[in-house]
């Protein structure tokens, strides 16, 4: 049996994907290990999440200064706690992220030079939003040097796979889409409206995930800000819901003090994500242009909300992308969200069900999961 250890540096608390790769791989026979950072949280240091062993590296460097020069000193314990228990016990490491390839590199390199390495890119990882300056050419130089050193290379677009060929010369990477597995989610679920007092009247807007920038936060809450007025003519009809944490969690959570249409919900854990996104009528995900990884990337968002059978507000770059399954609108500024909210609200609420259904059908984590299970009997 080859044992496999997938590598991030979170702590392993709401990462779908890594969850749902390992669940599949461990299906399929192989000996799986998820290895991740402790944050000094209650989570337990060895962990068992739906089946998939976890182990979250305490490092003795956790509390020091959040320096820069300190954050690297806690890399490199991070790399070699990793490297000196693992690197000789395992056939293959798989590298969630580009912080975690080095590892990769150091275990073929120094340790085992048998090791298989599955570099699994989640993003377009040199295009990060706030990626800039410094910080972004040692970014670059950092993945040109070790992306050579990668049996396998995974990522989340055709577009993102076609930049690394150009990028690297290297063979196509295979893309693995992060979609939810294949749900019916027969009967709607109601936890929103209970949970928030909503009435049956109102349309539930969904914003799910990370509370940060870039991702159109202050634009939805600019737009709720508006039909919050007693005079607008959408007034009391839709409320917004968002569910997650982050850096604007402040900004959201004031806003929903001063406003009777904006509730904010703590994040859940991905087994029971769908049945909360299921109970919301409209999903929203409005991811700005202003990096190239946000550009070239397919928001996972995109694939829960159809899975949960909601259609989606989406924004420019995905536009081509849901006009060609016909399973929501676009939106890109307060004006526009305006006008989208007000079309849902006088339209069929069933009129995107037939194609969202036909969607599913496409993106779901059955099918992908075949995609990762090739790429491993290839290595």
């Amino acid at each position: 049996m080859k044992k496999v250890i997938s590598i991030v540096l979170n702590n392993f608390k709401n990462d779908s994907r890594v969850l749902k790769e390992n669940i599949s791989l461990q299906k399929a026979g192989y000996d799986v290990k998820v290895i991740a950072l402790h944050d000094g949280s209650s989570l337990q240091e060895f962990d068992n999440v739906q089946g998939v062993l976890v182990h979250r590296i305490k490092l003795k460097s956790k509390n020091w200064s959040k320096n820069k020069l300190i954050q690297m000193v806690k890399y490199i314990e991070y790399i070699y706690i990793v490297v000196k228990q693992y690197g000789s016990n395992c056939n293959i490491v798989h590298c969630n992220d580009l912080n975690a390839l080095p590892i990769g590199v150091v275990m073929k390199k120094l340790v085992n030079k048998h090791i298989k390495i599955v570099y699994d890119a989640h993003e377009y990882e040199t295009e990060r939003n706030g990626l800039k300056g410094l910080r972004k050419k040692l970014t670059k130089i950092l993945e040109k040097k070790c992306i050579k050193y990668a049996d396998r290379v995974i990522t989340v677009s055709d577009a993102i796979a076609n930049e690394y060929v150009r990028l690297y010369n290297i063979d196509k990477p295979t893309v693995v889409l992060n979609a939810p597995l294949f749900a019916k989610l027969i009967n709607k679920q109601d936890i929103f409206r209970n949970t928030f007092n909503i009435t049956k009247e109102q349309i539930i807007f969904l914003y799910q995930g990370g509370l940060s920038k870039g991702r159109g936060i202050e634009i939805i809450l600019d737009t709720f800000k508006i039909l919050n007025d007693s005079n607008h003519p959408l007034y009391s009809k839709a409320v917004i819901v968002f569910m997650g944490y982050g850096i604007l969690e402040n900004l959201v959570q004031t806003a929903a003090q001063e406003n009777d249409n904006v509730y904010l919900h703590n994040a859940v854990p991905p087994d029971i994500l769908l049945k909360y996104t299921n109970s919301a009528d409209i999903g929203i995900s409005m991811i700005e242009d202003n990096c190239l990884s946000h550009v070239y990337t397919l928001p996972n968002k995109i694939f829960e909300y159809a899975m949960a059978n909601i259609p989606v507000i989406v924004s420019n770059p995905y536009k081509r992308f849901i006009e060609k399954y016909e399973i929501g609108y676009t939106a890109n500024t307060v004006e526009e969200l305006i006008n989208v909210i007000g079309r849902f609200i006088r339209s069929n609420k069933q009129e995107f069900q037939s194609h969202i259904k036909n969607f599913k059908r496409i993106y779901n984590w059955e099918e992908q999961e075949k995609i990762l299970l090739n790429i491993y009997e290839r290595l």
